[in-house]
């Protein structure tokens, strides 16, 4: 039984490696080693920020976009999704210190309708806002991310130059403190290793996904899908985003990039629990059967190489290093580019771990009606 679990789980390693798009490798898809021409003509771009209770970043935040380095015509709309801090106040009050008052909206979304999740909510009330002089694309971002003062000509100069209708890049998440030095290169691991860049740019592959952090989006492609009122239920947005795109016809494209950081921190463990928490069991379609099943297929792919190699039998115990050195090796340039130490590479295992108790938990709140916990709301109810 041990030989056969052992290679079960280097047979899937070897698949992760070879087969499945070679996630694992970042250089190609790292957008600030790319070059980028500009187009002839920059087109109008407008920014939309769904801000709620975001009176701790909102301030970074809006002076990152208002100072961005674009030769084209650019504004920025917040839409506070009703908010209980200072959050539209502290906007405001940085667009007037960066004297760009006049390309800041600050909306206040609506009351939630139901069926939307209110993020996407307040992206469909930013977008109904700028429908009068309607721009060439959007640029969704959240309001905790600081982009690089030249991300938004990066991004339009790749959708130009290749044609595409959404651009999204991974920002550079924080690994400071001990948990998310432990948890966040897994969380872009695994992130990378269900969604290929690669799979994603292929119009032939199914694969579609998205950073929903920051997206540029054509205006008439996401008119041609529907608005969002198409995706409006959904809790792992970026991606409903970009499949809506991508069966429409349009072509799509996610990288990654250090350049742009996000701001929120993770200071405990329970803090990133929550987050892998709220939309593990989304992802798995709130499906029993593919609950018990991912369990047990992270068990074998990740957990049994370490368990194995205090059986008795010599042969599993191979495999079974194999295995964890294979394991490490894929690992080893997320955590590069995260300018970790290598010594994290081989803790991945223990990572895993952690993902299957939060998979796990977040399974339970949704059948606690508690499911895709943010700000207060409860995104996912359980259906009846």
């Amino acid at each position: 039984m041990s030989l056969s679990i052992a290679s079960i789980s280097l047979a899937i390693w070897l698949y992760l490696t070879c087969a499945r798009g070679a996630f694992w490798h970042l250089q190609p898809f790292d957008d600030d080693l790319a070059e980028h021409a500009p187009p002839q003509r920059w087109p109008r771009v407008v920014a939309i920020v769904p801000a709620r209770n975001e009176a701790e970043t909102i301030g970074q935040t809006v002076a990152a976009l208002l100072q961005q380095d674009y030769p084209g015509e650019f504004s920025v709309v917040v839409v506070d999704d009703h908010s209980e801090d200072a959050t539209s106040s502290i906007a405001l009050r940085t667009a007037q210190e960066k004297n760009a008052a006049s390309r800041l909206t600050i909306r206040a979304a609506s009351e939630l309708p139901p069926g939307w999740t209110g993020k996407l909510w307040a992206l469909h009330e930013g977008v109904i806002h700028t429908s009068n002089n309607a721009p060439a694309f959007y640029w969704f971002t959240d309001a905790d991310i600081v982009p690089a003062p030249d991300a938004l000509r990066r991004l339009v100069a790749r959708a130009e130059q290749d044609k595409l209708d959404l651009v999204s890049l991974m920002v550079l998440l924080q690994a400071k403190t001990l948990p998310e030095r432990a948890l966040i290169p897994a969380f872009l691991f695994f992130f990378l290793k269900l969604y290929p860049p690669r799979w994603i740019a292929d119009a032939h592959a199914r694969t579609a996904g998205a950073a929903g952090g920051c997206v540029l989006l054509g205006r008439t492609v996401l008119e041609r899908c529907g608005g969002f009122a198409a995706i409006r239920c959904e809790v792992i947005d970026d991606c409903g985003l970009a499949r809506a795109v991508k069966q429409g016809g349009g072509r799509i494209w996610m990288g990654l990039t250090r350049a742009s950081v996000s701001l929120r921190a993770y200071r405990t463990f329970s803090e990133i629990r929550d987050l892998i928490a709220r939309t593990a069991f989304t992802q798995l379609r709130y499906s029993t059967l593919l609950l018990v099943g991912t369990l047990a297929g992270m068990f074998v792919t990740y957990l049994a190489p370490v368990a194995l190699l205090f059986t008795h039998d010599r042969a599993p115990r191979i495999l079974a290093l194999t295995t964890w050195l294979l394991m490490s090796l894929t690992f080893l340039p997320t955590i590069r580019f995260y300018r970790l130490s290598p010594l994290w590479a081989p803790l991945l295992p223990f990572a895993a771990l952690f993902y299957a108790y939060a998979t796990w938990l977040s399974a339970l709140r949704y059948w606690l009606n508690r499911g895709a916990q943010w700000k207060g709301r409860a995104q996912a109810p359980r259906q009846a």
